[in-house]
C-alpha cells in the first residue's frame, strides 16, 4: 500500500484549472465573483480547491469553512463561522470593531469572541449586513478567496447568507469558491434551488469537474505507483476506478495483490492493513463531524502518549488521516463513512456517546454553533432522553439566531424524540402543547406552510378540552386559523369563531380576547365584510384598552381604516391608519399598519407613497426575520405601485429573489398576480396565460375568502388577453366584475379605469361599445362621494366620451404621479387616432411619436405593438412625413385586392362589424385594412374615403394607385 498518494501531482485538471485561475483574476479587477466547483464524490474537487487555495496564498487571504454532515441536524451558519473567525483572525478584532462600529454587535450573535450579543439587540437584517461589511473591508486590504466546501451539507441559513452576499456585494476583490458534491444533491431541495436560482440569475459560475481519460488514469497511477503500468493492469485499474481519482488511488495502491471485491471492501482496504492502535484512532476521528484536534484525540482513543504518537502516526503515513493546520482530518470524506458504516451498532452508539460526553464536560455552548454536533451524537449514540434535550436546546438555539429552516429541522427531531422518552415535558422542561404551538410558529417562518398546519393539527387532535387550558386550545385554533389562510384555504372564520367560544364564560383575559378578535376582524376585512369587520375591530379596541395594549388597539384601528378607505370614507381611513401608526409599540402592530397603508396608498394611485411606506416596512421585516412572511407581502405592496411608476425592472428583480426563498403559498399568491403583469407587459401572454391556468384553483380558493385575490385573478386575466391582442376578452372580464354580487373594493377602480382604454380601442375598430360605456360609467358614478371626481375619473371619462380636448386633458392627467404609467401611451394613442378622424395628421403624427417612445421607454411590448400598428395603419411615421402628403402623394402605394373590396363597402356606408359580417371576416382583421386604406389613399376618414371613392370610381376598379 503506497503512502504516497495523498502527496502526488494533480493530473488531468488543467482546463478546471484554467477557469478557477480566470474567475480569480476577474475578482482581481473589484467586482466580487462566485464560482461553483461540482462533481461526483471522489472527483477531486478538494483538492482541486487546495491546489488553488496554494497556489494564490502569496496573492490573496484565503478562508476556508466546512458544511459539515450531520444528517438533517445542520448546524445553523456552518462554514460562515470559520471563515468569519479567519477573516477577523487576520485583521484583528480591535481592527474589526472600530472598523465595523455597531456592525461588530450583530457579528457577536456568530462570533461571541468579538462581541457577545443577545437576540434583542440585534437583526437577520444586521448580521448580513455586518458579515458583508466585514468582508468588503478585509477586501479593501487584501483579495479574499473565501472557499465554502461541501455545499451540498448546506443548511439554509447558509446558504440565505451566501445568496444575499453574491447579491449585494458590488465591489471589492472578493471571489466565493464553492465546491459541491452533485451526486449528493437532490432536485427540489435547498441546495438545489439555491444552485439554479444563483446559475439563472447569473450571479454564480459553474465548473464540472469530470472522470479522467485514459492518459490522465495511467499518469496519476504511475505516478502512486512509481513505475511504469501494463497495459492489462492500466486497464484493471480503468474498468473498477472509471476515471475517478479518488478511487484511481485506491486501486493503485492494491496493485500489486487481489483486488478488493466491492467498492465498500476498496475504500477499506488501507484500513484493514493498519494496526490495532491505529485502527482505533481512525474509527474514532470517523466519528467526528470535523476535524479533531489532539487533545480530542486524545480523550476518546483511550491509548497512552506514547502508542496513541505511533498510532497516529501510522495512520498518516497509510493515507488515511492527514493533518491540516495542527489538526487531524480524513484525506476523503469517502473514507470516513467507509470507517464510520463500518462499526457495529454498539460500537458506533458507545463511540458517538463518548463524544457527547466530552462535549457536555468541555461545556459545549449554544453560541459557538455546538448544540447541533450534541444533537446528532446523543441521537447516534441512540440515548433519546439526552438526545431530546439536546434537540430542544439546538432549536432554541437555531430560532434565536433567526436560523428558522434550521429550528424547524431541529423541532422535528424533538418531535420524533418525544414519544421515546416518557417524560418527555420534564426533560425539555415545556409542555407539550406549548411546544408543538412553538414548533408550528417556526415552520410557518421557516416557510413550510403545511407542515406547520400538520403540526397544530396534531396538537388540536391531543386537546382534552375539559382538562386543557382554554387559553392554549384557542391559541391553537387561532394558530389553525392563521396557518390555514397562509396557506389560500378556507375555514379560518369558523375557527376564529371556535376559538373565541372557548374564551366566552370561561376565561377573562381581555389581551388575548382583542387578539382572536383583531384577527376575525382582519378577516371580515379580507372577505369584504366591511360592516362586520368595523363592529368586531370597534369590539377587540374595547377589549385593547382594558388590557392595557396599544399593540391590539393599534391594529383594531388599523382594520377600521381598511374597512373605512373599502367603504369610501377615505379621509377617516386616514385617520384611523394614524391614529393605527401612534399606537404601534410593537413590530408586529406596525408591520400590520405598514402593510395595509402601504396597500390602500397604492390603490388610491399614491404610488410614490405606497412604495416610500412599504420600503420602510420592508426593511422592518428583514430586521425581524419575518422577510419570508410579512415581507413578502410587503415586496408584493411595493412591487405594484413600481410597476404602475413603469420601474419594470426593478419590479423583475424583485419577483427574482422572491422565487429565490421558500414562503407561504398566500404570499406567492400574491406575487403571482404581479408576475402574470409583468409576462404580459413584456408581451410573454403564452408563458403568463399558463401561469394563470396553474394557479387558478389556488385564486378561485383563496377568492371565495379573501376578495383581494378574487380581483387580482381578474387581473391577470385582463393582462393576458391584452398581450394577446384579444381587447374583447379583457373588457368582458371587467363586465364581468361589475356584474357580480359580491363586495365591491377599491381594486375595481384600477380595472374600471383600464376598460375605459378598452372600450375605446375597440370602438375604435368599429365594434359596439355603448352598452359597456354605459355599464362602466354607471358603476364608476356609483362610488361613494370621496372616490368620484378625481384624475382616474377625468381620463376614464375621456375614453368613454372622447373629444380632443378632454383627450388633450386626459393626456396632461396622465403624465402626473398619481396616474398609471401605461395611460401616457393609451391617452396619447386614444388621441392620435382622434387626431387622424379629424383630420390633424402632422398633429398626430407628433402625439403618436410621443407614444411611441414612452412605449418603448417601459419596454412595454403589447403597448409598443398597438402605436407601431395604427402608425402603420394611418401612415404616420415618427420623424417621418412622406406619408403625409394626402391624395396627391406621388409614392402612395397600391391597395390590394381585398382592400378594394373593404373600399367599396367604407364608400357604402357600411361599420366595420357589417364589413366583417359582408366578407366572414373578423372585426380587427377588418379594422387593419381600414387603417391600410386611409394610409395608402392619404386620407383621415371614412368620409374622405367615400368622397374619394365616387370620384374615382372608373379607376378603384382597376389594380391601379389611386391618384
Amino acid at each position: 500500500m503506497s503512502p504516497s498518494a495523498p502527496s502526488t501531482a494533480m493530473v488531468g485538471r488543467e482546463a478546471e484549472t484554467r477557469v478557477v485561475r480566470a474567475v480569480f483574476e476577474r475578482s482581481l479587477e473589484g467586482t466580487p465573483v462566485a464560482l461553483l466547483v461540482e462533481g461526483e464524490a471522489g472527483i477531486g474537487k478538494s483538492r482541486l480547491l487546495r491546489e488553488f487555495a496554494a497556489e494564490v496564498a502569496n496573492r490573496a487571504d484565503v478562508h476556508v469553512g466546512w458544511c459539515l454532515d450531520l444528517g438533517a441536524s445542520r448546524t445553523p451558519f456552518g462554514p460562515l463561522v470559520g471563515i468569519l473567525r479567519s477573516i477577523v483572525s487576520q485583521l484583528g478584532a480591535e481592527s474589526v470593531r472600530a472598523q465595523l462600529g455597531v456592525g461588530a454587535e450583530a457579528l457577536g450573535m456568530l462570533l461571541p469572541e468579538l462581541n457577545p450579543t443577545e437576540r434583542s439587540q440585534t437583526s437577520p437584517d444586521r448580521v448580513r449586513d455586518a458579515i458583508a461589511a466585514l468582508i468588503e473591508v478585509a477586501a479593501e486590504r487584501n483579495p479574499q478567496v473565501l472557499i465554502v466546501e461541501d455545499l451540498h451539507w448546506a443548511d439554509d441559513s447558509t446558504l440565505a447568507i451566501l445568496a444575499f452576499l453574491m447579491r449585494s456585494l458590488t465591489r471589492g476583490r472578493i471571489m466565493l469558491l464553492l465546491s459541491c458534491r452533485s451526486d449528493d444533491v437532490r432536485r427540489g431541495d435547498a441546495v438545489s434551488s439555491f444552485i439554479g436560482e444563483s446559475t439563472r440569475a447569473r450571479l454564480l459560475d459553474r465548473v464540472q469537474v469530470d472522470r479522467l481519460d485514459a492518459d490522465a488514469v495511467r499518469e496519476l497511477a504511475e505516478a502512486i505507483i512509481g513505475q511504469p503500468l501494463s497495459d492489462t493492469a492500466l486497464e484493471r485499474i480503468r474498468s473498477r476506478a472509471e476515471g475517478v481519482p479518488f478511487f484511481i488511488e485506491e486501486i493503485a495502491g492494491c496493485s500489486a495483490g487481489p483486488l478488493p471485491g466491492t467498492l465498500r471492501d476498496l475504500l477499506l482496504a488501507r484500513f484493514d492493513r493498519l494496526g490495532d492502535d491505529a485502527r482505533r484512532v481512525v474509527q474514532v476521528a470517523s466519528g467526528a463531524d470535523r476535524a479533531l484536534t489532539h487533545p480530542t484525540i486524545s480523550a476518546l482513543a483511550g491509548l497512552a502518549d506514547g502508542r496513541l504518537d505511533e498510532a497516529i502516526r501510522e495512520a498518516t503515513q497509510s493515507g488515511i488521516l492527514i493533518v491540516v493546520d495542527d489538526e487531524y482530518r480524513f484525506r476523503h470524506a469517502l473514507l470516513r463513512e467507509a470507517v464510520h458504516d463500518d462499526l457495529l451498532p454498539g460500537e458506533r452508539a458507545r463511540l458517538h456517546r463518548s463524544y457527547a460526553e466530552l462535549m457536555e464536560q468541555q461545556g459545549a455552548g449554544a453560541a459557538s454553533g455546538e448544540p447541533a454536533a450534541l444533537a446528532y451524537h446523543w441521537q447516534l449514540a441512540q440515548d433519546p432522553r439526552r438526545a431530546l434535550a439536546a434537540a430542544m436546546t439546538a432549536m432554541s438555539d437555531a430560532k434565536a439566531r433567526f436560523a428558522f429552516a434550521s429550528a424547524a429541522r431541529f423541532g422535528e427531531l424533538v418531535l420524533d424524540l418525544w414519544a421515546q422518552v416518557p417524560d418527555a415535558e420534564i426533560v425539555v422542561d415545556v409542555p407539550r402543547l406549548e411546544f408543538l404551538r412553538s414548533l408550528g410558529s417556526v415552520l410557518r417562518n421557516a416557510g413550510d406552510g403545511e407542515r406547520a398546519l400538520a403540526v397544530v393539527n396534531l396538537a388540536l387532535s391531543e386537546v382534552d378540552p375539559a382538562a386543557v387550558d382554554p387559553r392554549t386550545h384557542a391559541r391553537l385554533l387561532r394558530d389553525k386559523a392563521y396557518y390555514t389562510m397562509n396557506l389560500g384555504r378556507n375555514g379560518s372564520v369558523p375557527l376564529l369563531q371556535d376559538s373565541l367560544s372557548v374564551l366566552d364564560g370561561r376565561v377573562d383575559d381581555d389581551r388575548l380576547h382583542a387578539s382572536i378578535l383583531n384577527q376575525l376582524g382582519s378577516r371580515y376585512m379580507v372577505a369584504g365584510r366591511l360592516a362586520d369587520a368595523i363592529d368586531i375591530a370597534t369590539e377587540a379596541e374595547r377589549r385593547g384598552d382594558a388590557a392595557g395594549s396599544d399593540e391590539e388597539t393599534s391594529i383594531a384601528a388599523n382594520i377600521r381604516a381598511a374597512s373605512l378607505a373599502h367603504l369610501g370614507s377615505v379621509a377617516d381611513a386616514h385617520e384611523q391608519y394614524a391614529l393605527a401608526l401612534a399606537r404601534a409599540n410593537t413590530t408586529n402592530a406596525e408591520l400590520r399598519y405598514r402593510v395595509n397603508y402601504s396597500d390602500l396608498l397604492g390603490l388610491l394611485g399614491r404610488y410614490r407613497d405606497a412604495v416610500r411606506v412599504a420600503e420602510e416596512g420592508m426593511e422592518r421585516a428583514r430586521e425581524y426575520g419575518v422577510e419570508r412572511t410579512t415581507g413578502a407581502i410587503m415586496t408584493q405592496n411595493m412591487a405594484v405601485p413600481l410597476l404602475e411608476m413603469g420601474e419594470i425592472e426593478r419590479v423583475e428583480g424583485m419577483l427574482a429573489r422572491e422565487l429565490a426563498q421558500a414562503t407561504l403559498r398566500i404570499f406567492h399568491a400574491y406575487s403571482t398576480m404581479t408576475r402574470v403583469r409583468v409576462l404580459s407587459w413584456r408581451g410573454r401572454h403564452v408563458e403568463a396565460a399558463e401561469i394563470v391556468r396553474e394557479w387558478h384553483p389556488v385564486f378561485a380558493e383563496a377568492g371565495v375568502d379573501e376578495r383581494q385575490i378574487w380581483y387580482d385573478e381578474i387581473m391577470m386575466r385582463l393582462s393576458v388577453a391584452e398581450s394577446g391582442g384579444d381587447l374583447r376578452a379583457a373588457l368582458d372580464e371587467v363586465r364581468a366584475m361589475l356584474r357580480d354580487d359580491g363586495p365591491r373594493l377599491l381594486h375595481e377602480r384600477r380595472l374600471m379605469l383600464e376598460a375605459g382604454w378598452l372600450i375605446a380601442e375597440l370602438r375604435a375598430t368599429g365594434e359596439a361599445v355603448d352598452d359597456a360605456v354605459s355599464e362602466v360609467r354607471e358603476a364608476w358614478l356609483s362610488q361613494p362621494e370621496q372616490l368620484l371626481d378625481d384624475a382616474w375619473w377625468r381620463i376614464l371619462s375621456a375614453f368613454l366620451d372622447p373629444s380632443i380636448p378632454a383627450l388633450r386633458s386626459a393626456v396632461d392627467l396622465a403624465d402626473g404621479d398619481d396616474v398609471p404609467v401605461t395611460f401616457r401611451v393609451m391617452a396619447r394613442l386614444v388621441l392620435a387616432r382622434m387626431l387622424v378622424d379629424t383630420a390633424e395628421r402632422p398633429a398626430a403624427a407628433s402625439v403618436l411619436d410621443e407614444a411611441r417612445r414612452t412605449a418603448e421607454t417601459l419596454g412595454h411590448v403589447p403597448l409598443g405593438r398597438a402605436v407601431a400598428e395604427f402608425a402603420h395603419a394611418a401612415g404616420l411615421r415618427a420623424a417621418d412625413s412622406r406619408h403625409a402628403g394626402g391624395v396627391g402623394s406621388g409614392d402612395a402605394e397600391p391597395l390590394t385586392a381585398r382592400e378594394l373590396q373593404v373600399l367599396e363597402l367604407i364608400a357604402e356606408g357600411l361599420s366595420n362589424r357589417q364589413i366583417a359580417e359582408r366578407l366572414f371576416i373578423s372585426v380587427k382583421t377588418v379594422s387593419v385594412h381600414v387603417s391600410a386604406v386611409l394610409r395608402k389613399l392619404g386620407v383621415a376618414s371614412r368620409t374622405e374615403v367615400a368622397v374619394l371613392h365616387r370620384e374615382n370610381t372608373p379607376t378603384v376598379r382597376q389594380p391601379a394607385v389611386i391618384r
